[in-house]
């Protein structure tokens, strides 16, 4: 029998409520984050294979890399979340969850309970489209979510259901916030307040400059990238992002790079050979981030914080294919095609990069769509096919029924260098390949013997890292206790008592 995960959940909540107002009162109840490590900054170079912070680190021995390597634990067999989609990517950092305890699969899934933008929720089913494409303007880099354009939720009196509702777990940001620290956090869309958590306040500085507008062009993407550099670094000094307000340094803060992303994606070569060697194109993009990640550093020396901040260096994902000779784009209008030919009007959503996502409107038919996307193995290339028992055996079977509303029916998997897209790219990401899902993990920490540890790890085992780091029980992370998510290993501090 399946552990209903929502009803434990709410248990716990209710349990916290009850007993929380007695603890808050407690003079001891909150950290005062004073000490060897009172704050952690967490930072994904998105596209960024494990192997291109190896090479950068040994070619480039002055580099900002090099520097932090030097004093970091370096985990050489890490992957992220499959799907390697940076909504579960991300999420995993953030709770120590996979898409089996957060509920969430994809930026652009579907809902069977929830109901289409504007509607009167009288019908149910619609897709959760948490890119660029709910902003006011997604073609200005400052912008944001357009209520309007969100799924409704019945079970709130069909209000517009926000990305952060897409949680079922908590975040490090509201355990964190609910010790008293500050929180602050930067990504490439609006849609990111989904880091705000199922509290929907989680994170103090939430800064989300829309990437939409630059994401063909590399230099435009550093630019943007830019933007969330400079405002790290006022965070650093004590600020806000903007720079005009002293609020105070956080404990927990991060952003991401999407320029190792988009330089792969569009330079006409990214990498030279099957090994990973790179062009002087794609160096370039490499060295802007190791010159925004030098003045980071910096920025941390100069205000004396470098000693008491734990810098993680990782990737929501990687890219593939590395081999470019396997490259093939195929359009994914075949699998509509296909769907519909079982019965017209069955897609509720088609999610394709190097994998695709099938929701269907009427479940009861997914084996007749599986047998006919089998028939059709070549057309979309087909490599793996998961659904039912074996689609839950993917995530280690903790699948629960409560996520059913969201659950894909059907997940196929090409075989590697199958991108699934209608515009030309180079590489892309979504996939369950290693090129996908093979990223570096790198733990810079003060006083630590640098080091590289060669057993698999996974990137949900950051979340309760940090907390540790910041002297806090990892299991106050409900994503850490259904999954048992266990900290990185080898790092300062690190015992037993999880």
């Amino acid at each position: 029998m399946k552990t209903n995960y929502r009803t434990l959940i709410a248990l716990f909540t209710t349990t916290l409520a009850l007993l929380g107002s007695a603890f808050l009162d407690r003079a001891d109840a909150q950290p005062n984050f004073q000490g060897k490590t009172q704050h952690v900054l967490l930072i994904s170079l998105d596209g960024f294979h494990s192997f291109d912070l190896d090479n950068y680190v040994a070619t480039h021995p002055n580099s900002a890399l090099a520097d932090l390597a030097s004093r970091a634990v370096r985990y050489s067999n890490a992957v992220t979340t499959r799907p390697s989609d940076s909504f579960p990517a991300s999420l995993a950092m953030v709770t120590g969850g996979s898409p089996a305890s957060t509920g969430v699969f994809y930026d652009v899934s579907w809902d069977d309970n929830l109901a289409a933008p504007g509607s009167d929720c009288s019908q149910l089913g619609a897709v959760l489209p948490f890119n660029e494409t709910i902003d006011v303007d997604p073609t200005a880099l400052v912008t944001q979510i357009n209520p309007d354009l969100l799924p409704r939720d019945p079970a709130t009196g069909c209000t517009p259901f926000f990305p952060h509702s897409l949680l079922h777990v908590n975040t490090v940001f509201e355990v964190v916030k609910a010790h008293g620290g500050r929180t602050a956090m930067m990504d490439k869309h609006p849609s990111y307040e989904l880091y705000q958590g199922r509290t929907g306040k989680g994170v103090d500085d939430l800064y989300t400059p829309e990437a939409n507008p630059v994401k063909t062009s590399t230099p435009l993407t550093e630019a943007n990238d830019e933007l969330k550099v400079q405002a790290l670094i006022h965070q650093i000094d004590g600020l806000d992002h903007t720079g005009t307000v002293s609020v105070g340094v956080p404990n927990f803060f991060g952003m991401n790079f999407q320029t190792p992303n988009v330089a792969q994606k569009n330079l006409p070569v990214a990498y030279t050979d099957t090994t990973g060697d790179i062009s002087a194109d794609l160096q370039t993009a490499y060295d802007y981030v190791d010159g925004a990640l030098a003045r980071i550093v910096g920025e941390l020396r100069s205000q004396n914080l470098l000693d008491s901040t734990m810098v993680i260096i990782t990737a929501k994902h990687a890219n593939g294919p590395i081999d470019f000779s396997l490259h093939q784009l195929l359009n994914p209008g075949i699998y509509t095609t296909i769907i519909e030919g079982v019965q017209t009007g069955l897609t509720a959503q088609l999610t394709a990069d190097t994998a695709a996502l099938i929701w269907l409107k009427d479940h009861s038919r997914t084996p007749d769509v599986l047998a006919a996307l089998q028939a059709n193995s070549a057309a979309i290339a087909a490599e793996t096919f998961y659904s039912g028992d074996s689609l839950r055996a993917a995530f280690n079977g903790e699948l629960d029924s409560s996520f059913a509303d969201r659950e894909p029916d059907i997940i196929v998997q090409p075989r590697l260098g199958i991108i699934y897209s209608k515009k030309a790219k180079n590489v892309e990401h979504g996939g369950f390949h290693d090129d996908d899902i093979h990223v570096p993990i790198m733990v810079s920490q003060p006083g630590i013997l640098p080091h590289v540890v060669t057993n698999p790890v996974e990137t949900k085992q950051i979340a309760p890292t940090i907390l540790k780091a910041l002297d806090l029980k990892e299991k106050e992370l409900e994503a850490v206790r259904m999954e048992g998510t266990k900290r990185l290993p080898n790092l300062i501090g690190d015992d037993n008592d999880q």
